[in-house]
C-alpha cells in the first residue's frame, strides 16, 4: 500500500513525532510504499538542523533526517508553517533577508499542494500530532 504521512508535532513536548517515525519505519519494514512524509504546524521543527536536545535524549531531527536519507523518502515541509517559526532554506534566507537557513538538506520546502498530490496518489494518508 502507498500511504501519506503527515506530521504535526514538534519533536519535543510531544509523542508524535516519535510515533510517526517508528510508524515510518515499520511501513518501510513491511514494504509498503512511503509516498511522501508532510511535516506542518509544529512538526515543521522535525526539519531544522539547529535542535540540539540534551546529550541523554533522542535527537528526533537527526532520526528524521537520517531516516528520509537512507530510504530515499520525499519529505515535504510546508513552507508557510516554516517560515512562520523560522525555518527556512537558502532561496528564503536571501528572499527574506535573513542571516542564516537551518533547513536539514533531507527536506525540501513547498506548498499544501503537495500534501494534495500525495494523499490523491495514496491509499492511505495518516496523520500523526494536534
Amino acid at each position: 500500500m502507498k500511504y501519506t504521512v503527515v506530521v504535526m508535532g514538534a519533536p519535543e513536548g510531544s509523542q508524535s513525532s516519535r510515533t510517526a517515525l517508528a510508524f515510518c519505519h515499520a511501513l518501510v519494514d513491511q514494504n509498503h510504499t512511503l509516498e511522501r512524509i508532510f511535516f506542518y504546524a509544529d512538526g515543521v521543527h522535525n526539519a531544522s538542523m539547529l535542535v540540539t536536545p540534551p546529550q541523554d535524549e533522542q535527537n528526533l531531527p537527526a532520526d528524521w533526517s537520517n531516516f528520509i536519507q537512507q530510504y530515499d523518502v520525499d519529505a515535504v515541509v510546508c513552507i508557510a508553517a516554516a517560515l512562520r517559526r523560522g525555518i527556512m532554506d537558502t532561496d528564503e534566507q536571501s528572499r527574506y533577508q535573513k542571516s542564516a537557513a537551518n533547513l536539514s538538506a533531507a527536506f525540501s520546502l513547498s506548498g499544501l499542494g503537495q500534501l494534495i498530490a500525495a494523499t490523491a496518489s495514496s491509499d492511505r494518508t495518516i496523520t500523526f500530532g494536534a
